[in-house]
């Protein structure tokens, strides 16, 4: 569990392409360089989010870890489109203590979304978001949150017909995030929050009854105001 308020920006030191896997394509092995103020208390399987993907710690030293990437993980993120010195957000598991400053992020990614263009606004800058899978736009609301490549932001715009949204970076963030240096084109992860996934399930098995007793609820409800109707007659 993470809370996507990014602690260390890392460089890609080095990737190694590894041998073809059984589920087809291969996995790769990156080197995170230039963040020991996240490894001073790291240890040999840990969780660390890297642009909003949670991978595990296989070796670390002072100043660099390393973790392996499986095919469907490069498939499914911007993970396989980085490249020695790219730049990737950082941050730790959350301990029991930690302040939620942003919210509970997974590090799941649920799609891709590229960027349609980017506007300064005085010394802010607002993004243009359009999703590779559009059906996750029900869960983006303006005011909610959103993580794109780890960092919790907040929606500023959606539009759901044009399938759509925006963000804004203020200055202090452009400083702390790798989505700052992005452009036009680019790519980033996006995870939704997850409260939203959770309430529309429950809500979907509310109205269509639970799946031990095969009824439906909606039915019921309507079936119950009809006996009551008719009594009161």
């Amino acid at each position: 569990m993470f809370t996507g308020i990014v602690e260390a920006v890392g460089t890609v030191t080095r990737l190694v392409q590894l041998d073809d896997s059984e589920s087809g394509g291969k996995g790769t092995s990156l080197t995170i360089s230039d963040c020991s103020e996240i490894l001073e208390d790291v240890h040999l399987g840990d969780s660390i989010s890297i642009n909003g993907t949670c991978l595990t710690v296989t070796e670390f030293s002072k100043d660099s870890f390393k973790v392996g990437v499986s095919p469907e993980t490069l498939r499914l993120t911007n993970l396989g489109s980085l490249k020695e010195t790219s730049g990737v957000n950082l941050e730790r598991a959350v301990r029991a203590d930690t302040r939620m400053g942003g919210h509970f992020v997974q590090g799941h990614v649920d799609t891709i979304a590229s960027i349609l263009k980017t506007t300064p606004d005085g010394n802010a800058i607002t993004f243009r978001l359009q999703p590779r899978d559009k059906s996750i736009l029900r869960y983006v609301v303006k005011k909610g949150y959103v993580t794109l490549d780890g960092a919790s932001l907040t929606v500023t715009n959606v539009d759901d017909e044009e399938g759509w949204w925006e963000i804004m970076l203020i200055a202090y963030s452009q400083e702390k995030v790798v989505m700052a240096k992005k452009k036009r084109g680019d790519d980033v992860n996006v995870e939704v929050d997850m409260v939203g996934k959770y309430v529309e399930k429950s809500v979907a098995a509310y109205f269509e009854g639970s799946a031990w007793d095969g009824g439906s609820m909606m039915e019921k409800m309507v079936q119950r105001m009809v006996d009551e109707r008719l009594k009161s007659k």
